[in-house]
This record gives C-alpha cells, structure tokens and sequence, in this order.
C-alpha cells in the first residue's frame, strides 16, 4: 500500500484497537457537524435554482455520496485523511442567484461545466494556476458579497418570526460561547423541532421520504453557465478546494492535487445528473481529521476520513426527510439557520478581502455588487462583481509605483 506523505511523523499510536477509535470518533463528529451545519443550504440553494422537491432531494442524496466515496476511495488510496464535501459557498451562490434562472434543467448544465472545469484543473495544471492567480480580494469579495444577504437573514427572520427565529438564535449565541462546533447544529435542531411542532401532519404530506435519485437531463444556456456555472467554479475552487490543501499542508500532509481534482470534479458530474451542485475539498472539517485530536501519529488519521464518508452516505439516505423538513419551514427560518452557519466564512472572507491597503476600494467595488443581487442582461451580480472589481483594480494600479 502506498504510504502517506508526509512533511514530518510524530507520536505512535497504541495498539490497533484502541488506536482506531480516536480516527472514528474524529470522522464521526465530523461528519455530524457537517451535515448538520449546512444541508439546509444545500436544499434552499437548489430550489432557489428551479429544482422541486424532489429534485432537491435528489442533489442532496447526490452530494452525499458522491463527496462520501470519494473520501473513501482517495483516503485509503493515498493512507491521508483527504476528505471531500459539497460545496457550501456553491450553494450560498445558488440562493443569491435565484434571480438568474428557475430552469432547473439550465443549473445542472452550468453545475456540469463547473464539474468539468475542476477536472481540467486537474489535468490541465496551467487552468489551476490561473484561477488561483485572480487577486485573493477579489474572490474573496466575492464571496462575501454572496453571503451577506444570507447572513442578514437572522435578523429579518428574528423582526418577521420572533417566536420561530429568536429560540434558534439564543441556542446558536449559547452554544458558540460553550462548544462553537456544535453551534449549528444545535441551533438547527431547535429549528426543526419548531417546524415539526408547527407543521404537525402537514411535514410529510405528499412527500416522498425515501431516498430517490431523479435523473435531470441538463440545458446548456450560455447566460446561466456564465452567470452560475463560472461564479460556482471561482468559488468552488477559491473558497474550498485551495483552503483545503492548505489544511492539509498545515498538519503535514502533501496531498496530491492532480487525484483530487479529478476525483472531485467527476464526482460532481457525475452528481450533477442527479440534481447535485458540486462537490470538493473539504476545509473546515479537514481540520478535525487531520489533526492530532485525530490520532498522535499522522499517519494513523487516514481512518477517519474513511468513517466521514460512509457517514454521509449513510446520512444521504435521510435526504427526503431533510427536504421535507426544509419544505415545511418558512423560507425565512431556513435561510437564517444558513445565515448563522455562514457567519464565520463571511468574517473570514471581509478580513482576507480587506486584507491588502491598496486593493481596498477593488474589493469593496467587488463586494457591493456582488451583495447587491442585481442581474443584468440575464448574467447574475456574482459575475459583474468580478468584473466590476477587476476593472476597479487595474485602473487602480494604472502608473502606481509598486511598494518598497
């Protein structure tokens, strides 16, 4: 079997029994807290995009476990805890892209050009380097901008739904003081048992709660593919897939970026016949498995990634439950319970967009664009933020001496 590699090796592990059961405990909580952070997103993005019920289901499912074997497969190949997950800023882009089309069928198509977008990344080094070479504030204005009408949402949600939203709000606030992992999903918890209280027998009328794929044949329209498919890759690759690797690269582990890429861009087109987005390298839980509260030695971490993705197929399953769960919400509750698990990326998107003196004015330019939601020509705010920041930072640039 091929060995990890690894920049450095450090602890020894007990025997094999026991020294099993800190990388399974690892990817046990993992997965947890990612599902339950961001599933809801997930949801509310597809049919912000067009998809049904249970055609949102379905990419739910899809995402699960493309993102599942994935980790899997490349975890016991290359003995490295690399772990996969969907796209979380993807699916921000698909609720504040609502407006730029409700043919489900158009999404998929620009879902599969980012798919095979990411394996030309892979195969093709040069595409890699030129996407992670667009100006670090830029993207990450970006996708700031895509996320703060989200994370507005806990505030309109507490003014419409006080009875709903402040609960859910008081559980995220105190469990972000005592154990911030479990923020989410315990402010999502509290969530669903309001909707179910609520709802009564309405949460499961005419819908279908076991796991079903749907196979979604895919319309290729120039304007959804610009103004979703290309904004989906940008954040997909810059949000997710570069971060990723610089986790792994923090805790030791020079992963391989060809195998990956590809791995994650077939899987998500593969997923994206099915209704699912795009799948990726995972970050933030990356750091659970990857880390020593995985296992002392790094080389026995691999494991968990392995138990995260027979986790999220497992929980794939629920997806029909999931989605009816989300369908008997109001859309307000959803959308603030998504709000507050993607406060942290939005603090860290404005603090790395913010970061540099002189790309300031680009990056807000960027950034009040892209929040702004406008759709113009049919090609969606993410788009013209890019375009609209860029053009603010080369005319910013234009005869300015650079910094000693």
């Amino acid at each position: 079997m091929p060995r990890s590699r690894l920049s450095g090796r450090t602890g020894s592990g007990g025997s094999n029994a026991a020294g099993l059961i800190q990388p399974v405990s690892a990817g046990v909580i993992s997965a947890i807290t990612g599902f339950a952070s961001s599933f809801v997103l997930v949801v509310a993005g597809l049919h912000a995009v067009g998809a049904s019920d249970a055609q949102a289901s379905s990419g739910l499912l899809a995402v699960c476990v493309t993102s599942g074997l994935c980790c899997i497969l490349l975890a016991w190949r290359f003995r490295m805890p690399i772990s996969f997950a969907w796209s979380t800023p993807g699916a921000a882009l698909l609720v504040a892209a609502a407006s730029v089309t409700d043919d489900f069928a158009a999404a998929v198509g620009a879902f599969l050009v980012c798919g095979a977008l990411i394996v030309l990344c892979g195969l093709w080094p040069a595409l890699g380097r030129a996407i992670t070479s667009i100006p670090r504030s830029i993207a990450s204005a970006m996708l700031a901008g895509i996320l703060f009408p989200i994370c507005l949402a806990p505030i309109t949600a507490a003014v419409e739904i006080p009875w709903l939203a402040i609960p859910v709000i008081v559980t995220w606030l105190v469990f972000f003081r005592l154990s911030p992992r479990w923020a989410v999903p315990a402010a999502m918890a509290v969530a669903a048992i309001a909707i179910v209280v609520t709802a009564g027998g309405g949460l499961t009328a005419g819908a279908s709660l076991a796991p079903t794929l749907q196979f979604v044949v895919p319309a290729f329209d120039p304007l959804v593919i610009v103004s979703l498919g290309l904004p989906l890759f940008i954040v997909t690759m810059a949000g997710q897939n570069v971060p990723g690797f610089a986790v792994m690269s923090t805790f030791g582990y020079t992963v391989p970026p060809r195998p990956v890429l590809v791995a994650s861009g077939a899987g998500s087109m593969i997923g994206a016949f099915f209704g699912g987005h795009a799948i990726n390298l995972a970050a933030i839980t990356a750091a659970i498995m990857a880390g020593p509260d995985s296992h002392p030695n790094p080389e026995k971490r691999w494991p968990a990634s392995v138990t995260a993705g027979a986790l999220y197929v497992l929980f794939g399953l629920g997806a029909g439950m999931a989605t009816a769960l989300i369908s008997a919400a109001p859309p307000i509750l959803i959308t603030a319970v998504a709000g507050l698990a993607l406060l942290g990326a939005l603090v860290t998107s404005i603090t790395s967009a913010l970061e540099t003196a002189t790309q300031r004015i680009p990056a807000i330019a960027t950034f009040l664009v892209t929040a702004s939601g406008v759709s113009i020509v049919g090609l969606g705010s993410a788009f013209w933020g890019l375009l609209v920041g860029g053009m603010v930072m080369i005319v910013n640039s234009l005869g300015r001496r650079p910094a000693d």
